[in-house]
């Protein structure tokens, strides 16, 4: 719907196999956890363009409509038995361990793991991407926020995985890290 969300999903499922991979999940929960994360964001078909294109920050109430999105996706996928699992993975993936999240406030284990981990690969990307109404963040403040988030936001096992993964690829620079630090 937007081109956006088509990269979004692309980097969110590439993020969401690191972090897959690194939990070693099974073959079946592997393919499951590919499947929602490309599916994670179907429920913003429901989604004004208005809201969806905005080109600002959303208002209260324009977020209010966006946070509709994981049930909209649960709408449309929520009746095929076989996708259960991974329209668990969307339909959760807002959930927050600390029972913050939305749409049902669940909290720790009552998430599916796919879902926790979509949230961590979602939640950086997010970060990291520049949109029309802010830039992006360097990859090693995003990496460091979803660190600080461990276990209230984010599921701490999870954020460990994500973590691991990270310090594999190129965004991994320590050095940013440090001169980050010394700057503020």
């Amino acid at each position: 719907k937007d081109a956006y969300t088509g990269g979004h999903t692309k980097r969110v499922r590439h993020s969401a196999e690191m972090i897959g991979k690194e939990l070693s999940l099974p073959f079946e929960d592997m393919n499951n956890l590919r499947l929602a994360a490309v599916l994670h964001d179907i429920g913003k078909i429901g989604i004004e363009d208005k809201i969806l294109k905005k080109d600002s920050p959303l208002t209260h109430e324009e977020f209010l409509i966006m946070k509709e999105h994981p049930r909209l996706g649960h709408e449309i996928l929520g009746h095929i038995e076989s996708l259960s699992d991974v329209v668990d993975g969307m339909r959760f993936h807002h959930e927050r361990p600390d029972g913050k999240g939305y749409p049902f406030g669940l909290k720790g284990d009552e998430i599916p793991v796919i879902a926790m981990i979509i949230s961590v690969a979602d939640s950086f990307d997010a970060m990291i991407s520049t949109r029309p109404y802010r830039k992006g963040l360097p990859p090693m403040v995003a990496w460091q926020e979803i660190l600080d988030n461990s276990s209230t936001q984010f599921s701490q096992r999870v954020v460990e995985a994500f973590d691991k993964g990270f310090r594999k690829t190129k965004m991994y620079r320590p050095e940013s890290s440090q001169k980050s630090k010394k700057a503020s």
